[in-house]
């Protein structure tokens, strides 16, 4: 269990007060000035040290992506980018950190900006969290008023501006590039890369782009230590992670814990168990709805970080854990996600717009119990299809929750559609494509 004198998000349930002078009484805003007086280099090192990964899913080295910007600005500025485009299911940790935490937000925007060499930055907010971005927008006005922010922001001798957007209620604008589209006023859909953000970003500029909780951090580890946060977890999975915990639990919740805490712990200390017990846990979605769902054998023991998530062919994602009891029809519950994605795709590319749509419409076939043993077959291929064949990550997180379905609930699919071999013979399979389009 994590140590009240190590956790980061003090005010993660609104006990303290988000104004800044609270805030200032939990530490944020002090010495900030003389942190970036230690100079980017130092910070960048910092951060690299503390061996931080992006909490926004994909779990990218931070400092690693800090120093692909330009060392010094050319003739083209620099922009710092923040996605707060929260629209992953099950995920709800960066919405408390806008409303109870902004300013640790907004000191984590300073310093990084200074660090990548960006004067402006521009944070991108989901379009539903209009609330959340009238309680930042307070936030960023009582730092320029303290001349925290803005011209010669802290005194440093570094200007800096923060600027909100709110988007329009689009998944894939979680993603990156298609963030950056959406800044500019376009449609919505992912970039090719390369060229990274990096180095063409926002108006084919530098552009550095971080998730809420990876950028709140960063002061806390500046003033404390790059040390102190490493010690947190294990190597490469270190530091403290908002863990969302929903689905058959007792107690919802978002609770700051240690990477690597165990799930059990999690669902069973902070969310009030399972309801109906352990014994009627049926299945765990540990990274929101585009990672894998774990059957209860392998909850027992998982600890909750990257590394430990990728050697059971899932993924910490969010750390969105969706917990789901007996008491649920799990192919009815893909089929749901299965259509959230469908629904969400940019459409793009071919496999993602086209594949969605066939593993939604075989899942409900399953749901309901019309499918053949061979269309099982075909919907574990379909998901091969469109797995490492799209611009963007959006066709790997359509296909695993799929493939976590077939991967440990394939029974349970072949008693709802009674696989028996004198049953199906002689019946024609409805395929929903051409047999020819799945060969490989």
């Amino acid at each position: 269990m994590l140590k009240d004198e190590d956790r980061i998000f003090k005010n993660l349930y609104n006990d303290l007060g988000p104004d800044i002078l609270s805030a200032q009484k939990r530490g944020d805003w002090q010495n900030t000035n003389e942190i970036i007086k230690k100079g980017k280099d130092w910070i960048i090192n910092e951060i690299k040290s503390s061996e931080l990964r992006g909490r926004g899913g994909a779990g990218f080295p931070t400092g690693l992506k800090w120093s692909f910007a330009p060392k010094e600005i050319g003739s083209r500025p620099h922009y710092l980018v923040i996605n707060a485009d929260e629209s992953e299911p099950g995920t709800c940790k960066d919405r408390d950190i806008l409303r109870f935490e902004p300013h640790k937000l907004i000191e984590g925007c300073l310093l990084t900006a200074y660090a990548v060499n960006a004067n402006k930055c521009y944070i991108y907010i989901r379009g539903e969290y209009f609330n959340e971005g009238n309680k930042l927008q307070e936030a960023i006005n009582e730092a320029y008023e303290k001349k925290l922010i803005g011209l010669n922001a802290c005194g440093s001798g570094w200007d800096f501006d923060i600027y909100i957007h709110y988007g329009a209620g689009a998944y894939i604008c979680g993603e990156e590039t298609a963030l950056l589209e959406s800044l500019e006023g376009k449609k919505g859909q992912p970039r090719l890369k390369p060229p990274f953000p990096a180095l063409i970003g926002l108006y084919g500029c530098p552009t550095i782009i971080n998730n809420v909780e990876t950028i709140a951090v960063v002061p806390t580890i500046l003033r404390r230590g790059a040390k102190w946060f490493a010690s947190l977890g294990r190597p490469k999975n270190t530091g403290t992670k908002i863990y969302c915990i929903s689905g058959n639990v007792n107690n919802p919740c978002n609770v700051e814990e240690e990477m690597g805490i165990s799930l059990k712990d999690l669902i069973e200390k902070h969310a009030g168990g399972v309801v109906g017990g352990w014994d009627n846990l049926q299945a765990v979605i540990p990274g929101g709805s585009s990672m894998p769902l774990l059957p209860k054998n392998i909850c027992e023991t998982i600890k909750m970080d990257f590394d430990s998530l990728v050697e059971e062919k899932s993924g910490l994602g969010t750390a969105g854990i969706v917990v789901i009891n007996k008491d649920q029809d799990i192919i009815k519950c893909m089929a749901r996600i299965a259509r959230f994605y469908k629904h969400e795709s940019c459409g793009q590319c071919t496999p993602c717009r086209e594949g969605s749509g066939w593993m939604w419409r075989m899942l409900e076939r399953m749901a309901k119990g019309e499918a053949s043993r061979d269309e099982v077959d075909m919907l574990m291929d379909v998901t091969k299809q469109i797995e490492g064949h799209t611009i963007c990550a959006f066709g790997e997180g359509s296909a695993w929750p799929v493939q976590g379905l077939l991967r440990h609930f394939k029974k349970e699919v072949a008693k709802r559609n009674n696989f028996n071999p004198l049953i199906n013979k002689g019946k024609k399979i409805p395929y929903l494509v051409d047999q020819h389009l799945l060969e490989k």
